[in-house]
């Protein structure tokens, strides 16, 4: 891979767990990420899968170690840079949608475009846009708790992708769906994954669909390995 989106270089990650001592979750983790490349991340719990997609999102700091996005160095930058690019350059999914409940699916997407400095009609258009995209368009005007889990978390998909990131990180983003409603939801993921070009790095248990991706790495020992 030549030109990688993402790129981790040796990362290092301990914590101090009291009376227990230092725990060392990452230890030199490596990983290179293409765009348009969608990586399973598969790991039993505890093994540092947050903190790695923490790490590579912005929203934790390496203890040692090279973090890049598209080729740029995102290691040392201040805290207010290290916020200006986490929002611009990589969109974040979770297991629980964690869509803000006073607002409808439509606003839900339009906020974090504003922050952005968007202009509202500008940022509306891209949430329709989005909406239409995943199949719940119609679904725009309504608040979280009219629509099914599926329906949530397709709309936080579509916040995740809101500022057009170079760099999309979901953990476990069905592991709260039923099966049929998690493959549903999955396929309309690989489909947005697929259409913009996105890098995508997805922590799950759900082997089915691990398969389904480009490839499959593995934290073992704070280090990342083939699957």
């Amino acid at each position: 891979m030549s030109d990688p989106m993402l790129r981790l270089k040796g990362i290092e990650k301990v914590y101090n767990a009291g009376q227990k001592g230092e725990v060392r979750v990452l230890r030199e983790a490596g990983l290179e990420i293409g765009a348009g490349e969608m990586v399973a991340l598969v790991a039993p719990s505890g093994a540092g899968k947050s903190t790695l997609l923490h790490i590579a999102g912005l929203l934790d700091t390496p203890d040692s170690g090279i973090v890049e996005i598209g080729g740029e160095a995102m290691t040392g930058l201040s805290d207010r840079r290290r916020t200006v690019a986490r929002r611009r350059e990589v969109g974040f999914v979770y297991q629980f949608h964690h869509l803000l409940p006073e607002f409808t699916a439509r606003e839900n997407i339009v906020l974090p475009q504003l922050a952005d400095g968007v202009p509202r009609a500008e940022a509306i258009a891209r949430a329709d846009e989005l909406l239409d995209r995943v199949g719940i368009a119609g679904r725009a005007g309504h608040r979280p708790s009219a629509m099914s889990g599926g329906e949530q978390q397709r709309v936080a998909f579509c916040r995740a992708l809101a500022n057009s990131p170079r760099l999309l990180l979901a953990d476990e983003p069905t592991g709260n769906l039923d099966p049929v409603t998690s493959d549903t939801v999955f396929e309309t993921l690989m489909d947005l994954v697929r259409g913009t070009g996105l890098a995508a790095l997805i922590a799950t248990h759900n082997l089915e669909l691990a398969a389904r991706m480009d490839r499959i790495v593995k934290l073992e020992q704070g280090r990342v390995v083939a699957g």
